[in-house]
């Protein structure tokens, strides 16, 4: 049996984070569904978030400031001692990554190039033209592969061990071999990432079904916050692939069939830079008034931008559209609908990354530390990856350092590894049932459709009832393929079961949150609450059913105000 120090499952940018701030003297490992430069990371485009005032017009930012546009455009859900904290450090973990060998863009004078952001107040995102997700994330798998970290790829963790309230393992799939085997471990940090492919429309890859916050769910650990979801405003019509917001932050802009900047009637001052949600929601609201084009998407213009700012600032952007969508954008608009593209929700865990279950930590877009709130800003998430990884890397190993190990693990996560080979076998014995892709096809179609940008009760409650029915033709569906040696088929089937428990739970969230804030748009509670809904939502798996519980805010200086932009 293989047994470590300290498992990262996960190996994109919180994870790697995770692993290169593990304290080196332990047996550190990541095991990654993929190999790690395959991690979703890659896509992250636009930038990263730090107050360091290289702009000439962010010469007066701060990490308050940041801190308070972070809290402000979360419409006051983040707890913001975290907020503050993360703020804190993103200075010097900037500067971190570029002593590691991240290849930021650069000023003249060799300072590192900040660009504006939606709903910042000062341009601070720090960025690598619009590549920057992939430099960071190929420097930390260099500077992992220097320390020696263990890389277990392509296996798939199917199951958290707990016994007692105290994490022992996983067990995972391996997708070479098609064995099923156990990994004990003294603590474990999940990185899993998001859940995108729940979703029809979305930005996200196609690995990313949120397995490893159903995983959580299942072994007991609580979600928060999982009704809302981020919907990007730029998406490829039809492709779906990212536009980043940097293509805005360097002066695009917005128009609908009419030939106007439609940002306009709905964030005057910050035009096409408001927050996320409410441009995506401006963007669908044109489409539905019947001002976009083919009743489908609107128009990203970065014409007038000119041809070496588009080549030198957004290479890959245009390289994006030549491919996939054979226009230039030197030479065309792009046309963009709004896609899901981020969970603020996820593994309840605290700003120490530490959750309820002993030993098990969580970091980046799978977990929930409540800095994100009801709406994350652009150039966020990487400082989250980079800044809470380090964080559970760090507290991981302070666990281990101070506790007395798993004791006999041994037969019970040989126990739970047979379990999960019986259901696998069981699946095999079947000739006929339901087919899972036909399941996956109808649930999407289920939440963009009724979970989406705009939501009322009466198409939550139907999609509650229609996941319900979902689960139940899933204890049906059969293995075609006997060969389990990359077997897709079992990928899928396997992580299904955790769509549908976070399909379930974002749904409930949504029905149960009557009112607006942020990403959560309810059609008919159109106005923020803060009397009886300024508080966090808790669903925690018990008796195989989800169980809805509230949890306060943390309030300090800033006070819940009208978001206004």
């Amino acid at each position: 049996m293989i047994s470590e120090d300290v498992i990262i499952v996960g190996g994109g940018l919180a994870g790697l984070a995770a692993a290169l701030s593990s304290d080196p003297h332990l047996k550190v490992a990541v095991i990654s569904k993929v190999h790690p430069l395959r991690s979703h990371s890659v896509a992250a485009q636009g930038g990263i978030n730090a107050a360091l005032g290289n702009n000439p017009d962010g010469k007066d930012d701060n990490w308050e400031k940041h801190a308070f546009d972070t809290i402000k455009g979360s419409d006051y859900l983040a707890d913001q001692d975290t907020a503050e904290l993360m703020c804190e450090k993103a200075i010097s973990a900037i500067y971190e990554l570029e002593h590691l060998g991240v290849p930021f863009s650069r000023f003249p004078g060799g300072v590192i190039a900040q660009r504006p952001f939606g709903g910042a107040g000062f341009p601070r995102t720090c960025y690598a033209a619009d590549r920057t997700g992939l430099v960071i994330l190929h420097t930390l798998f260099e500077q992992s592969l220097r320390k020696n970290v263990r890389f277990y790829n392509e296996w798939l963790v199917t199951k958290l061990v707990v016994k007692d309230g105290k994490c022992l393992g996983v067990v995972v799939y391996d997708l070479a071999t098609g064995q099923i085997m156990p990994v004990r471990a003294k603590t474990v940090i999940f990185a899993t990432g998001g859940y995108g492919r729940v979703y029809l429309r979305t930005t996200n890859a196609f690995v990313n079904h949120g397995s490893g916050i159903g995983i959580a769910y299942r072994a007991g650990v609580p979600l928060k916050d999982m009704e809302f979801v981020q919907f990007h405003p730029t998406s490829l019509f039809p492709k779906n692939i990212l536009i980043t917001e940097g293509a805005r932050g360097e002066g695009g802009y917005l128009m609908n069939n009419k030939g106007k900047r439609f940002l306009a009637d709905y964030a005057p001052s910050a035009m096409e830079l408001a927050p996320r949600d409410i441009v995506a929601r401006a963007i669908q609201t044109e489409i539905d008034k019947g001002n976009g084009f083919e009743n489908q998407y609107v128009r990203l213009d970065l014409r007038h931008l000119g041809e070496e700012k588009i080549k030198k600032r957004l290479p890959g952007i245009r390289e994006i559209c030549i491919d996939f969508a054979g226009l230039d954008p030197i030479e065309t608009p792009i046309p963009i609908q709004p896609a899901q593209h981020y969970s603020m929700g996820g593994i309840d865990v605290d700003k120490a990354c530490v959750s309820i279950v002993e030993g098990f930590f969580a970091a980046g877009e799978c977990a929930c530390v409540s800095i994100h709130g009801a709406n994350r800003l652009g150039g966020n998430s990487l400082l989250d990856t980079v800044v809470f990884g380090k964080i559970a890397g760090e507290e991981a190993s302070k666990f281990v350092k101070g506790s007395e190990g798993v004791g006999k693990s041994e037969e019970i996560l040989l126990d739970c590894a047979l379990e999960v080979q019986r259901r696998i076998e069981g699946w095999g014995k079947k000739d006929s049932g339901q087919k899972l892709h036909l399941l996956l096809n109808e649930l999407k179609v289920i939440m963009s459709e009724k979970v989406g940008i705009f939501r009322d009760k009466k198409d939550l409650a139907d999609a509650l009832e229609r996941i319900h029915a979902l689960k139940e033709d899933y204890t049906r569906v059969y293995l075609s393929g006997k060969c389990l040696r990359y077997s897709q088929e079992l990928v899928n089937i396997l992580e299904f079961d955790s769509m549908l428990d976070l399909a379930e739970v974002i749904t409930l969230g949504a029905l149960n949150r009557e009112e607006t804030r942020g990403s959560h748009y309810r059609l008919d509670f159109k106005k923020r609450n803060d009397k009886d809904w300024l508080k966090h939502t808790q669903v925690t798996l018990k008796d195989g059913k989800p169980q809805v519980d509230y949890k306060e805010v943390m309030i300090e200086k800033y006070k819940p105000a009208e978001r206004k932009y």
